[in-house]
């Protein structure tokens, strides 16, 4: 697949569209990297002209921050921004929700001042827009799928319905968990749990949270976030339900159903 940079699309007097930020999960997980080849298979296919950073990449510095080392996240903030600016970059899309909100709200006060979009709403514009082309009675037509909202893109930046249009693009039955949109419940990436065991209690959030998907009989459990699909795929695998209910992400779902 080709996947331009940034600094071929330069020796080449190039201007992209967009700036993919492919995140730290979508270029090292393998699970995630699934995620990546999918939106790039979108981009690719829509005609979207696009560049990745490539190596020149790094950690926004979420996880820095996050754990309190400020000064870390802040040397990882500049360095990050010293390379947007002298490609003079103006729009970014991102598959992780992480990375899009540190990008868009926390950025700025660095000097890093970008249009941000998460890929959810960037397909929700394709859709809308007529370039992206679904198969007619695709793959995912009558089929029951859930949706699990992530906490940064839902609380934290109120992106409820975009990733919901999407899905109903497909023609599916979209079931709601009974904890759902702003009273969604956290799959327990986003507050360490991806990384170690909790402090009280027996049942794993993630666990907890798998349960309330297989609750809704859906067959897919769909995310919009790297950390949240390995954390339900997790918890669907506990449940011993992994051949009967798959995690995908909502690139993933489309670019299946491409035309």
């Amino acid at each position: 697949m080709q996947v331009p940079t940034m600094a071929e699309m330069l020796m080449n007097s190039e201007t992209p569209e967009v700036l993919f930020w492919v995140g730290c999960a979508g270029s090292f997980d393998q699970r995630a990297q699934s995620i990546t080849r999918a939106f790039a298979t979108i981009l690719n296919k829509t005609g979207i002209k696009y560049a990745v950073l490539g190596k020149e990449e790094s950690c926004t510095g979420d996880p820095a921050r996050r754990a309190g080392n400020e000064f870390l996240f802040q040397m990882m903030a500049y360095g990050n921004i010293q390379i947007l600016n002298g490609y003079q970059i103006k729009k970014i899309v991102t598959t992780c929700p992480h990375c899009f909100n540190i990008l868009k709200n926390e950025y700025p006060a660095l000097g890093g001042n970008y249009e941000v979009i998460h890929h959810s709403v960037f397909l929700q514009q394709l859709l809308d827009e007529g370039r992206i082309v679904l198969k007619e009675g695709g793959n995912f037509k009558g089929r029951k799928i859930t949706y699990h909202d992530s906490c940064y893109l839902g609380r934290a930046n109120n992106i409820y319905e975009a990733p919901r249009k999407v899905l109903e693009a497909l023609d599916a039955e979209l079931v709601e968990m009974k904890n759902c949109r702003s009273k969604g419940m956290c799959c327990g990436a986003g507050g360490a749990q991806m990384f170690k065991e909790e402090e009280k209690g027996d049942t794993r959030i993630n666990i907890a949270r798998a349960e309330q998907a297989l609750e809704t009989e859906a067959s897919i459990v769909a995310s919009a976030c790297p950390f949240c699909n390995t954390m339900m795929v997790d918890g669907i695998k506990s449940k011993k339900q992994e051949d009967h209910v798959v995690v995908k992400d909502i690139a993933e779902l489309i670019a299946e159903s491409l035309n």
